[in-house]
């Protein structure tokens, strides 16, 4: 990976922050506390690594005014140092783009207008109608299906699938084995109790500045089209089903499933295992914990959990003989309150 280096001085000017210490010391690149060394910069975005700052070897370090006074060498110090961190990544580690062109491997179909600046990788097929916008990258082995159109800047790593008739947008990053349109879990019961299936015709629409991980689903509409919405972060292996409507800047964590036609608001935050009823509605600024089941519609604001927590195996089968009781200990307790009730009336 190919590295640049600035003194602490330009980091400082990029990324908003104050300098401690020697403004021309020299900085290539970015490691953990523990393990940053001369000509590093380390960071402290979180407070459970506080214990390394006091023998950092890194050449400088990342961090809040809070922990200004403990940092035992050069410091660049801003408020929120997470944000920071990214810029300093960007600037030190800088991605390379692949060059602009068509790998002489590429199958591609009829009336495909691709830009000039895009690239595409080996054994790369392309459907008809294909259109690639500029500095596009498409990977090698990934497919393409026909009318499907691709914005500005887009990153499709190797042996993505996006089916036929796909919108993306601008700054999309896709990453490896995700597949996008395939046809939704749509089925009908005929009359001899065999399942019918029911033809999915709707697209897959995905906005701006949108990162799906690597296998992750994405079924298209049956009818009309599954949306993701702009900024959406999605995580590895996530199941995303027909219909499905996810709102602007939604981070939802890896192996949730979203069974049809559910939509999920703004600004939400899905935690991991996750599972998410089809036909119900979460609105805006929800926050869902790890492995919950979500049953009904959230129409409030705030963070939901369900499920227990982690216990002995002796203790969980304890609590689930108690869960399979309480039905029978609620009846024995309305039978003493309606005693009590009969005794204190007399």
């Amino acid at each position: 990976m190919r590295t640049s280096t600035y003194t602490l001085s330009e980091l400082a000017k990029v990324i908003g922050a104050e300098v401690r210490g020697d403004e021309h010391c020299p900085i290539h690149g970015v490691a953990p506390l523990a393990t940053a060394g001369p000509g590093e910069i380390g960071f402290l975005t979180q407070l459970k690594y506080r214990h390394a700052l006091a023998s950092t070897q890194a050449s400088a370090v990342l961090l809040s005014k809070k922990f200004e006074s403990e940092c035992p060498v050069n410091a660049l110090i801003m408020p929120r140092p997470e944000l920071g961190l990214v810029k300093l990544l960007e600037m030190l580690t800088p991605t390379q783009l692949p060059a602009a062109g068509i790998h002489p491997s590429v199958i591609s179909g009829r009336d495909c207008c691709i830009d000039p600046s895009a690239s595409i990788g080996a054994y790369v097929v392309l459907g008809d109608r294909v259109i690639i916008g500029p500095r596009t990258v498409v990977a090698a082995g990934t497919i393409v299906g026909a009318g499907t159109h691709l914005g500005a800047d887009c990153y499709l790593y190797s042996r993505v699938t996006l089916y036929h008739d796909i919108t993306v947008g601008n700054r999309v990053i896709i990453h490896s084995g995700a597949v996008v349109g395939a046809d939704g879990f749509g089925l009908a019961c005929n009359s001899d109790n065999h399942w019918v299936k029911i033809p999915q015709i709707g697209g897959v629409v995905i906005g701006d500045d949108v990162e799906i991980g690597a296998n992750t689903t994405i079924d298209r509409g049956a009818l009309e089209d599954t949306v993701i919405g702009n900024g959406v972060k999605l995580d590895n292996q996530i199941m995303v089903g027909h219909n499905v409507q996810i709102g602007d800047h939604t981070a939802i964590a890896g192996c949730v499933g979203i069974a049809g036609s559910a939509k999920i608001g703004r600004y939400c935050m899905i935690g991991a295992a996750a599972c998410i009823n089809g036909h119900i509605e979460i609105g805006d600024h929800v926050t869902v914990t790890g492995t919950a089941m979500v049953q009904k519609s959230i129409t409030e604001p705030g963070i939901y959990s369900s499920g227990t927590g982690i216990q002995t195996n002796q203790a969980w089968h304890k609590s689930v003989i108690r869960f399979w009781q309480l039905d029978e200990w609620a009846k024995r307790l309305k039978r003493i309150e309606r005693r009590l009730h009969e005794q204190n009336g007399k």
